[in-house]
C-alpha cells in the first residue's frame, strides 16, 4: 500500500495525473480509511479542474479524520477558488479551530475577509501571521496593503520594507512602494523601487512608468 502511495505522489510530482489517480485508488481499495490518500486525490483532482470530485475526496477525509486540519484547508482553497467566500471562510475557521497557529490559513482568511471589504478583520487576520511567524513576508507585505488601503503611508511603507528585508525579491512589495513614494512625490525613490519590481517579474501599469518617465 505504501508502495501505491508513494508511486501516487511521485506521479502528481511529474504531472502524470491520471496515473496518481489510478495509484491513490489501490492505495483505497486496500485501505478505504486512508484519509492521506483521499486527501492528496483531491489535490488531483483540484489541478484538472474536477471541483466536484476534489471537494467530495476533501470531506471525505474529514469524515474519517474531523481533526484533519489540511483539510478543511484545501476547502477554503476550492470554496475561494470558486467564489463562495462564505464557505470559504467557515472551512478555514475550522482549521484553525483545531490549529490555531496555522499561518496559511490565518493569511487567506485575511484575503476573503478583505475581498468582502472587512478591512479591520483582514488587518487582524495578517497581525496574527506574523505574531506567529515573524519571518512571515507575505503577512508584513498584506498588513501593508491594508495600512495603505486606510491612508496610512508610513505604517505602509514600514510594513512593505519589512517584507523585504526578509524576501529582497519580493516584486509586489517593490511595486506597492513605488506607488506610494509616487503619491509622497519622491519620483526618484519610486523610480528604484519600480525598477526592481520590473526587474523581479512585476508587470507594472504603464501609466505609473510614463508619469515617473520625467524624474528619470
Amino acid at each position: 500500500m505504501e508502495e501505491h502511495f508513494q508511486l501516487a505522489f511521485s506521479a502528481a510530482e511529474r504531472g502524470n495525473l491520471e496515473e496518481a489517480i489510478a495509484e491513490y485508488q489501490k492505495v483505497l481499495k486496500m485501505d478505504s480509511k486512508h484519509f492521506r490518500a483521499h486527501l492528496n486525490l483531491g489535490v488531483v483532482y483540484g489541478r484538472q479542474g474536477k471541483w466536484k470530485k476534489e471537494i467530495s475526496k476533501y470531506k471525505k477525509a474529514i469524515d474519517i479524520n474531523p481533526n484533519f486540519t489540511e483539510a478543511y484547508f484545501n476547502l477554503g482553497v476550492a470554496y475561494g477558488e470558486q467564489g463562495k467566500f462564505d464557505e470559504a471562510i467557515s472551512f478555514y475557521q475550522k482549521a484553525l479551530q483545531i490549529h490555531p497557529s496555522y499561518v496559511e490559513a490565518h493569511n487567506n482568511l485575511g484575503v476573503l475577509y478583505l475581498r468582502k471589504g472587512k478591512l479591520d478583520e483582514a488587518f487582524s487576520e495578517y497581525k496574527k501571521t506574523i505574531e506567529i511567524k515573524p519571518d512571515y513576508p507575505k503577512g508584513h507585505f498584506n498588513l501593508g496593503y491594508v495600512y495603505h488601503r486606510n491612508g496610512k503611508l508610513e505604517e505602509a511603507i514600514a510594513s512593505f520594507q519589512e517584507a523585504l528585508t526578509i524576501q529582497p525579491n519580493y516584486a509586489e512589495a517593490h511595486y506597492n512602494l513605488a506607488v506610494i513614494y509616487y503619491e509622497k512625490q519622491e519620483f526618484k525613490v519610486a523610480i528604484e523601487h519600480l525598477d526592481q519590481a520590473v526587474k523581479f517579474g512585476k508587470k507594472v501599469d504603464p501609466k505609473l512608468l510614463e508619469h515617473l518617465k520625467p524624474y528619470r
